[in-house]
């Protein structure tokens, strides 16, 4: 192992994927970190010197990931997430063993289903210890198959053994632009506006998301040029920022946007994407078949109101679309 990995600490990870969530130093110092932009800069430029190459990069509207910097972002992620569990890990032996469930959910989606799922959980079974787990949707479908997950809200994954899946919702696609952009002035968007412009894919983290797209893209008539491939849904939204592209990604996505981009609905036959309930067949838990019961009630109860909404945000004000 490199003499460079023992001098980094905890905090330039974590420093480095702040900034490359907001797509800016000085968003990612005030509104995350509550330090200066000088300070962070600094820690960032350590963080490279430590490595060895550059991980960001100054753009007219912001910071952008270099080719080493995306990569290294998803294993910057992987490892806090390791020292987490890890934490969690030496405080349990600590406690006495309890019966466990784990609940997966599709990143993001736990800031809207969470809660509900809790309430279920702990109402039917109160001593058992919830672990919760938030990845991609094909990790997640990973997960179910090797039993390490009971229950997760993912996407219908193809190519799956022995799974189950029961719909909960239907999720609208939108635009997300750089604010700077032309088409962010429109209310809406037609697919011919996008076919002119730069695409950005993520179909290597969202695979069922990219046949959505591409059979919305058919049925409209006009060929996607894209010219990115993200490694992951913030990486895409941080390579809209910096490139002047668009993606397109579930409406859920938008009440986490940098500040740097605007989401926009789309004119006629709007896509949509299943968010799916899926568990592995063979899974006995008695837990998981009251969970699955109960599946229509947190349909009605957790359902956001953003998955009927008929607005999008774009920063403090509110299009109708």
């Amino acid at each position: 192992m490199k003499a460079w990995v023992f001098a980094m600490e905890l905090r330039h990870l974590r420093y480095f994927i702040a900034v490359a969530e907001e797509g800016s130093l000085t968003n990612a110092a005030e509104r995350r970190l509550h330090t200066t932009q000088p300070s962070l800069s600094r820690q960032i430029r350590d963080l490279e010197l430590e490595i060895g190459v550059k991980l960001l990069e100054r753009k007219t509207r912001g910071i952008a990931l270099t080719a080493a910097g995306r990569v290294f972002l998803d294993h910057a992620r992987l490892a806090l997430m390791q020292i987490e569990v890890a934490c969690e890990a030496a405080r349990g032996t600590e406690q006495p063993q309890k019966p466990a469930f784990v609940i997966g959910f599709l990143l993001g989606q736990e800031a809207v289903w969470l809660s509900e799922s809790l309430r279920i959980l702990r109402e039917e079974a109160p001593e058992v210890e919830i672990t919760l787990m938030t990845k991609s949707s094909p990790e997640l479908a990973d997960g179910l198959m090797q039993g390490k997950i009971d229950v997760a809200l993912l996407r219908r994954e193809a190519h799956t053994v022995g799974l189950a899946f029961r719909l909960l919702i239907k999720e609208p696609l939108i635009a997300i632009l750089p604010t700077g952009h032309r088409l962010a002035g429109h209310r809406a968007l037609r697919p011919q506006d996008l076919a002119r412009e730069s695409f950005i894919s993520t179909a290597r983290v969202a695979p069922v998301l990219r046949t959505v797209i591409d059979d919305y893209a058919a049925k409209a008539g006009i060929r996607l040029r894209q010219d990115y491939d993200a490694e992951t849904l913030s990486g895409g939204v941080s390579l809209v920022a910096s490139t002047g592209g668009f993606t397109l990604l579930p409406l859920y996505v938008r009440n986490a946007l940098i500040p740097s981009v605007v989401a926009r609905p789309l004119r006629g036959e709007v896509p949509t994407i299943d968010l799916m309930m899926g568990y592995n067949k063979s899974n006995t838990s008695p837990l998981l078949k009251r969970f699955l019961r109960r599946a229509d009630e947190l349909v009605q109860r957790g359902s956001p109101g953003w998955a009927y909404s008929r607005t999008v945000k774009r920063g403090d004000r509110k299009l109708s679309v």
